[in-house]
């Protein structure tokens, strides 16, 4: 599956040729700021399937901690992937042009979460991290 994404002005473009996984929503106090809203939506690639096609030089790297951190466009500001030992661990879906086809299957860090969000009881919710992440 080819999908590709790019930055809210246009001028970074990139392209995923293969398949996103593990889609997850985050409600931390990093992830509420680093993306503008209440949660992170987030889906993991492998990054031998992931390649920058414009605009590389408009990106900067912030550093959220070890080994871990996130790619924004210089010019907009648009959070577009998130590295891990500096190579693309995943992708915002936000930036995404096309349909993914795929569900956000659970909620992290909701004991964290913003007080003003309300998250439906029907959804998979993890206090912290999923047991899976740990």
């Amino acid at each position: 599956m080819k999908l590709t994404g790019e930055c809210f002005c246009g001028e970074v473009k990139y392209e995923i040729n293969g398949s996103l996984r593990d889609a997850r929503s985050c409600h931390c106090s990093r992830c509420r700021k680093v993306f503008s809203s209440q949660a992170s939506a987030y889906a993991v690639i492998d990054a031998s399937e992931f390649r920058w096609v414009k605009g590389v030089e408009l990106l900067t790297t912030f550093k959220s901690q070890k080994d871990f951190g996130f790619q924004f466009c210089k010019r907009c500001g648009s959070t577009l992937c998130g590295t891990y030992k500096d190579q693309v661990h995943g992708i915002t879906l936000g930036c995404l042009n096309e349909d993914p086809n795929i569900e956000i299957g659970r909620h992290i860090f909701v004991g964290s979460k913003a007080s003003w969000e309300v998250i439906p009881d029907s959804i998979v919710q993890y206090e912290k991290n999923s047991p899976e992440d740990s």
